[in-house]
Protein backbone atom coordinates (compact mmCIF):
# COMPACT_ATOMS: atom_id res chain seq x y z
CA UNK A 1 0.00 0.00 0.00
CA UNK A 2 1.36 3.21 -1.06
CA UNK A 3 0.84 4.94 2.42
CA UNK A 4 3.26 2.00 4.22
CA UNK A 5 5.44 1.79 1.51
CA UNK A 6 6.41 5.76 1.62
CA UNK A 7 6.94 5.45 5.23
CA UNK A 8 9.06 2.52 5.41
CA UNK A 9 11.33 4.37 2.84
CA UNK A 10 11.18 7.73 4.29
CA UNK A 11 13.89 6.78 7.12
CA UNK A 12 14.50 9.12 10.40
CA UNK A 13 18.18 11.42 9.53
CA UNK A 14 20.93 9.82 11.49
CA UNK A 15 19.09 7.00 12.89
CA UNK A 16 18.21 4.90 10.58
CA UNK A 17 14.79 4.43 11.89
CA UNK A 18 11.70 4.73 9.79
CA UNK A 19 9.78 8.49 10.51
CA UNK A 20 6.51 7.11 11.19
CA UNK A 21 4.32 10.06 9.41
CA UNK A 22 1.06 10.78 11.17
CA UNK A 23 -1.93 10.84 9.14
CA UNK A 24 -4.71 13.19 8.38
CA UNK A 25 -7.81 12.84 9.80
CA UNK A 26 -9.15 12.10 6.70
CA UNK A 27 -7.19 9.85 5.96
CA UNK A 28 -7.57 7.50 9.35
CA UNK A 29 -11.29 8.11 8.88
CA UNK A 30 -10.62 5.93 5.01
CA UNK A 31 -8.59 3.61 6.75
CA UNK A 32 -11.30 2.59 9.03
CA UNK A 33 -14.06 2.83 6.31
CA UNK A 34 -11.74 -0.16 4.40
CA UNK A 35 -11.51 -2.33 7.37
CA UNK A 36 -15.38 -1.70 8.59
CA UNK A 37 -16.49 -2.69 4.79
CA UNK A 38 -14.23 -5.45 4.76
CA UNK A 39 -15.35 -7.17 7.53
CA UNK A 40 -19.04 -6.58 6.64
CA UNK A 41 -18.51 -9.25 4.26
CA UNK A 42 -18.55 -11.63 6.46
CA UNK A 43 -20.24 -10.11 9.83
CA UNK A 44 -24.25 -9.34 8.42
CA UNK A 45 -25.99 -5.83 10.68
CA UNK A 46 -23.48 -5.46 12.82
CA UNK A 47 -21.56 -2.21 11.37
CA UNK A 48 -21.45 -0.62 14.62
CA UNK A 49 -20.23 -3.32 16.26
CA UNK A 50 -17.03 -3.35 13.87
CA UNK A 51 -16.75 0.06 14.34
CA UNK A 52 -16.26 -0.17 18.09
CA UNK A 53 -13.58 -2.73 17.13
CA UNK A 54 -11.64 -0.80 14.92
CA UNK A 55 -11.76 2.57 17.53
CA UNK A 56 -10.56 0.06 20.19
CA UNK A 57 -7.73 -0.47 18.15
CA UNK A 58 -6.86 2.92 16.98
CA UNK A 59 -7.11 4.00 20.49
CA UNK A 60 -4.44 1.56 22.05
CA UNK A 61 -7.04 -0.64 23.96
CA UNK A 62 -8.26 -4.09 24.21
CA UNK A 63 -11.93 -5.08 23.45
CA UNK A 64 -14.09 -7.35 25.20
CA UNK A 65 -16.93 -9.51 23.62
CA UNK A 66 -19.68 -10.87 25.85
CA UNK A 67 -23.04 -12.55 24.60
CA UNK A 68 -24.48 -15.44 24.09
CA UNK A 69 -22.83 -18.30 22.51
CA UNK A 70 -23.08 -18.85 18.47
CA UNK A 71 -23.75 -14.24 17.28
CA UNK A 72 -20.54 -14.46 15.64
CA UNK A 73 -17.73 -13.29 18.60
CA UNK A 74 -15.26 -15.36 17.22
CA UNK A 75 -15.97 -14.44 13.36
CA UNK A 76 -15.77 -10.77 14.17
CA UNK A 77 -12.33 -10.79 15.83
CA UNK A 78 -11.00 -13.26 12.81
CA UNK A 79 -12.50 -10.60 10.60
CA UNK A 80 -11.27 -7.64 11.81
CA UNK A 81 -7.40 -9.17 12.54
CA UNK A 82 -7.48 -10.44 8.56
CA UNK A 83 -8.45 -6.83 7.69
CA UNK A 84 -4.88 -5.85 9.12
CA UNK A 85 -1.55 -7.65 7.53
CA UNK A 86 -0.15 -7.90 10.73
CA UNK A 87 0.44 -11.08 13.00
CA UNK A 88 -2.69 -12.92 14.72
CA UNK A 89 -2.71 -15.83 17.47
CA UNK A 90 -5.62 -17.74 19.25
CA UNK A 91 -5.76 -18.93 22.78
CA UNK A 92 -8.67 -20.86 23.23
CA UNK A 93 -9.19 -20.68 27.30
CA UNK A 94 -9.77 -23.63 29.06
CA UNK A 95 -10.08 -25.01 32.98
CA UNK A 96 -6.79 -26.44 32.29
CA UNK A 97 -4.97 -23.63 30.68
CA UNK A 98 -1.50 -22.21 32.46
CA UNK A 99 -0.33 -18.80 32.68
CA UNK A 100 3.20 -19.97 30.46
CA UNK A 101 0.45 -21.35 28.22
CA UNK A 102 -0.23 -17.76 26.88
CA UNK A 103 2.81 -16.01 28.12
CA UNK A 104 5.60 -18.50 26.93
CA UNK A 105 7.81 -20.52 28.83
CA UNK A 106 11.90 -21.16 28.94
CA UNK A 107 12.86 -24.65 27.21
CA UNK A 108 16.14 -26.23 27.78
CA UNK A 109 17.68 -26.71 24.86
CA UNK A 110 20.38 -29.62 24.95
CA UNK A 111 22.40 -28.84 22.39
CA UNK A 112 23.49 -25.11 23.26
CA UNK A 113 22.94 -26.20 27.12
CA UNK A 114 21.20 -23.15 27.77
CA UNK A 115 17.78 -22.01 28.10
CA UNK A 116 15.82 -20.76 25.07
CA UNK A 117 12.93 -18.64 25.12
CA UNK A 118 9.62 -20.02 23.52
CA UNK A 119 7.16 -17.26 22.94
CA UNK A 120 3.21 -17.62 23.46
CA UNK A 121 0.11 -16.47 21.46
CA UNK A 122 0.67 -13.36 23.08
CA UNK A 123 3.26 -12.63 21.09
CA UNK A 124 1.43 -11.23 18.21
CA UNK A 125 -0.53 -7.78 16.98
CA UNK A 126 -3.98 -9.04 17.67
CA UNK A 127 -4.56 -11.82 20.33
CA UNK A 128 -7.98 -13.59 20.08
CA UNK A 129 -8.40 -14.95 23.46
CA UNK A 130 -11.85 -16.94 23.28
CA UNK A 131 -14.06 -17.39 26.21
CA UNK A 132 -11.85 -16.29 28.37
CA UNK A 133 -13.65 -16.67 31.29
CA UNK A 134 -13.22 -20.51 31.23
CA UNK A 135 -10.00 -19.89 32.58
CA UNK A 136 -9.12 -19.50 36.26
CA UNK A 137 -8.18 -16.19 37.71
CA UNK A 138 -4.31 -17.14 37.87
CA UNK A 139 -4.37 -17.74 34.28
CA UNK A 140 -6.48 -14.86 32.67
CA UNK A 141 -4.09 -12.41 35.09
CA UNK A 142 -1.47 -13.69 32.74
CA UNK A 143 -2.45 -11.06 30.70
CA UNK A 144 -2.52 -7.76 32.76
CA UNK A 145 1.14 -6.79 32.43
CA UNK A 146 0.31 -7.65 28.79
CA UNK A 147 -2.54 -5.71 28.38
CA UNK A 148 -1.39 -2.18 30.53
CA UNK A 149 2.16 -2.60 29.29
CA UNK A 150 2.71 -4.05 26.11
CA UNK A 151 5.35 -6.65 27.38
CA UNK A 152 6.07 -10.35 29.42
CA UNK A 153 8.37 -10.94 32.21
CA UNK A 154 9.11 -13.93 32.59
CA UNK A 155 11.74 -15.78 34.78
CA UNK A 156 13.03 -12.23 35.41
CA UNK A 157 13.31 -10.83 31.83
CA UNK A 158 11.09 -8.92 30.78
CA UNK A 159 10.60 -8.82 26.45
CA UNK A 160 8.13 -6.09 24.58
CA UNK A 161 5.28 -7.22 22.46
CA UNK A 162 4.66 -6.11 18.77
CA UNK A 163 3.17 -2.74 18.21
CA UNK A 164 0.76 -3.11 17.60
CA UNK A 165 -0.81 -5.01 20.51
CA UNK A 166 -4.56 -5.54 20.55
CA UNK A 167 -6.56 -8.70 22.79
CA UNK A 168 -9.71 -9.38 21.71
CA UNK A 169 -11.79 -11.67 23.86
CA UNK A 170 -15.10 -13.19 24.03
CA UNK A 171 -16.68 -14.43 26.69
CA UNK A 172 -20.24 -16.30 27.12
CA UNK A 173 -22.50 -15.06 29.97
CA UNK A 174 -25.06 -18.04 29.98
CA UNK A 175 -22.83 -20.62 31.80
CA UNK A 176 -22.08 -18.84 34.89
CA UNK A 177 -21.15 -22.33 37.20
CA UNK A 178 -18.69 -23.57 34.12
CA UNK A 179 -17.11 -20.24 34.02
CA UNK A 180 -14.78 -17.61 36.01
CA UNK A 181 -15.62 -14.64 36.76
CA UNK A 182 -13.05 -12.15 35.12
CA UNK A 183 -11.00 -9.63 37.80
CA UNK A 184 -11.83 -6.58 38.34
CA UNK A 185 -8.23 -5.01 37.51
CA UNK A 186 -8.77 -7.23 34.04
CA UNK A 187 -11.53 -5.91 32.99
CA UNK A 188 -10.44 -2.51 34.26
CA UNK A 189 -7.61 -2.98 31.18
CA UNK A 190 -10.48 -3.23 28.45
CA UNK A 191 -10.95 -0.47 26.84
CA UNK A 192 -14.35 -1.52 25.89
CA UNK A 193 -16.82 -4.17 26.33
CA UNK A 194 -19.53 -4.99 23.41
CA UNK A 195 -22.46 -7.31 23.09
CA UNK A 196 -23.82 -8.38 19.07
CA UNK A 197 -27.08 -9.48 20.01
CA UNK A 198 -28.86 -12.23 17.42
CA UNK A 199 -29.22 -10.64 13.79
CA UNK A 200 -33.29 -9.68 12.54
CA UNK A 201 -35.19 -12.19 10.89
CA UNK A 202 -33.99 -10.32 7.32
CA UNK A 203 -30.25 -10.45 8.66
CA UNK A 204 -29.97 -13.83 9.21
CA UNK A 205 -31.46 -15.42 6.44
CA UNK A 206 -28.63 -13.47 4.73
CA UNK A 207 -25.79 -15.18 7.00
CA UNK A 208 -27.80 -18.38 6.33
CA UNK A 209 -27.11 -17.70 2.09
CA UNK A 210 -23.25 -16.67 2.98
CA UNK A 211 -22.42 -19.54 5.13
CA UNK A 212 -24.55 -22.14 2.63
CA UNK A 213 -21.17 -23.04 1.25
CA UNK A 214 -17.33 -21.96 2.57
CA UNK A 215 -16.76 -20.02 5.62
CA UNK A 216 -16.75 -16.53 4.34
CA UNK A 217 -13.90 -15.59 7.11
CA UNK A 218 -11.90 -17.60 4.92
CA UNK A 219 -11.57 -15.58 2.37
CA UNK A 220 -11.11 -12.37 3.88
CA UNK A 221 -7.67 -10.39 2.85
CA UNK A 222 -5.95 -7.53 4.49
CA UNK A 223 -6.90 -4.12 3.23
CA UNK A 224 -4.55 -1.96 5.67
CA UNK A 225 -0.70 -2.86 6.88
CA UNK A 226 0.38 -2.62 10.07
CA UNK A 227 2.50 0.43 9.59
CA UNK A 228 -0.76 2.34 8.35
CA UNK A 229 -2.42 1.13 11.38
CA UNK A 230 0.53 2.52 13.23
CA UNK A 231 0.69 5.90 11.49
CA UNK A 232 -3.24 5.96 12.32
CA UNK A 233 -2.50 5.39 15.96
CA UNK A 234 -0.59 8.27 15.83
CA UNK A 235 -2.76 10.49 14.35
CA UNK A 236 -5.51 9.49 16.65
CA UNK A 237 -3.12 9.77 19.64
CA UNK A 238 -2.78 13.93 18.46
CA UNK A 239 -6.48 14.63 18.14
CA UNK A 240 -7.07 18.00 19.91
CA UNK A 241 -8.84 17.48 23.16
CA UNK A 242 -9.73 20.99 24.78
CA UNK A 243 -9.32 21.25 28.56
CA UNK A 244 -13.74 22.05 28.27
CA UNK A 245 -13.61 18.07 27.39
CA UNK A 246 -11.10 16.39 29.38
CA UNK A 247 -12.97 18.29 32.09
CA UNK A 248 -16.33 16.77 31.07
CA UNK A 249 -14.87 13.00 31.31
CA UNK A 250 -13.46 13.63 34.87
CA UNK A 251 -16.82 14.91 35.84
CA UNK A 252 -18.22 12.12 34.37
CA UNK A 253 -16.13 9.63 36.17
CA UNK A 254 -16.72 11.37 39.72
CA UNK A 255 -20.51 11.10 39.12
CA UNK A 256 -20.11 6.75 38.69
CA UNK A 257 -17.75 6.61 41.91
CA UNK A 258 -20.39 8.92 43.27
CA UNK A 259 -23.18 6.84 42.81
CA UNK A 260 -21.92 3.11 42.89
CA UNK A 261 -20.06 0.77 45.14
CA UNK A 262 -17.02 0.87 42.27
CA UNK A 263 -16.59 3.70 39.70
CA UNK A 264 -14.92 4.53 36.59
CA UNK A 265 -11.15 4.74 37.61
CA UNK A 266 -8.69 7.29 36.28
CA UNK A 267 -7.36 4.53 33.75
CA UNK A 268 -11.76 4.25 32.33
CA UNK A 269 -11.51 7.83 31.85
CA UNK A 270 -8.15 7.79 29.86
CA UNK A 271 -9.52 5.04 27.90
CA UNK A 272 -13.10 7.38 26.76
CA UNK A 273 -10.44 10.36 26.00
CA UNK A 274 -8.62 7.93 23.47
CA UNK A 275 -11.95 6.34 21.86
CA UNK A 276 -13.09 9.85 22.01
CA UNK A 277 -9.93 10.94 20.15
CA UNK A 278 -10.89 7.74 17.76
CA UNK A 279 -14.64 8.72 16.96
CA UNK A 280 -13.31 11.85 16.32
CA UNK A 281 -10.99 10.77 13.38
CA UNK A 282 -13.38 8.24 12.14
CA UNK A 283 -15.55 11.04 11.59
CA UNK A 284 -12.57 13.11 10.16
CA UNK A 285 -11.80 15.66 12.58
CA UNK A 286 -8.85 16.70 14.19
CA UNK A 287 -10.85 17.54 17.52
CA UNK A 288 -12.98 15.79 19.82
CA UNK A 289 -16.34 17.11 20.82
CA UNK A 290 -18.80 16.24 23.72
CA UNK A 291 -20.84 13.79 21.35
CA UNK A 292 -17.95 11.39 20.76
CA UNK A 293 -17.47 11.87 24.36
CA UNK A 294 -21.45 10.78 24.86
CA UNK A 295 -21.12 8.18 22.24
CA UNK A 296 -18.56 6.32 23.47
CA UNK A 297 -19.23 6.24 26.86
CA UNK A 298 -21.55 3.30 27.24
CA UNK A 299 -19.18 1.08 25.96
CA UNK A 300 -15.73 2.24 27.74
CA UNK A 301 -17.14 3.34 31.12
CA UNK A 302 -19.82 0.79 31.86
CA UNK A 303 -18.39 -2.43 32.68
CA UNK A 304 -16.03 -0.77 34.63
CA UNK A 305 -18.86 0.25 37.19
CA UNK A 306 -19.87 -2.07 40.24
CA UNK A 307 -23.39 -0.43 41.42
CA UNK A 308 -25.31 -0.75 44.43
CA UNK A 309 -27.70 -3.90 44.28
CA UNK A 310 -30.52 -4.01 41.56
CA UNK A 311 -28.80 -1.40 39.48
CA UNK A 312 -25.91 -2.40 36.40
CA UNK A 313 -23.38 -0.49 34.74
CA UNK A 314 -24.92 1.11 32.41
CA UNK A 315 -28.10 2.69 34.53
CA UNK A 316 -25.54 4.61 36.04
CA UNK A 317 -23.83 5.78 33.15
CA UNK A 318 -26.71 6.68 31.09
CA UNK A 319 -27.55 8.84 34.54
CA UNK A 320 -24.22 10.36 34.45
CA UNK A 321 -24.61 11.54 30.68
CA UNK A 322 -28.49 12.51 31.73
CA UNK A 323 -26.70 14.95 34.48
CA UNK A 324 -23.75 15.89 34.24
CA UNK A 325 -23.46 19.14 31.56
CA UNK A 326 -20.25 20.45 29.70
CA UNK A 327 -19.33 23.54 31.17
Amino acid sequence: MTDATEADSSGAEGTGEPERRPMEPDGVAALAERIVDNVEAVIVGKRAAVEHVVITILARGHLLVEDVPGVGKTTLAKAVSRSIDGSFKRVQFTPDLLPADVTGVNVFNQRTDEFEFQPGPVFANVVLGDEINRAPPKTQSALLEAMEEGQVTTDGETRSLPDPFCVIATQNDVEPGQTYELPVAEIDRFTKKIRLGYPAAHEEAEILGRMAGDHPVDDVTPVASIEEVRRARTAVAAVDAAEPVRTYIARLATYTRRNARLGVSPRGSLALLRAAQARAALDGRGYVIPDDVQTEAPTVLAHRIRADSGTDGSAVVEDALDRTNVE
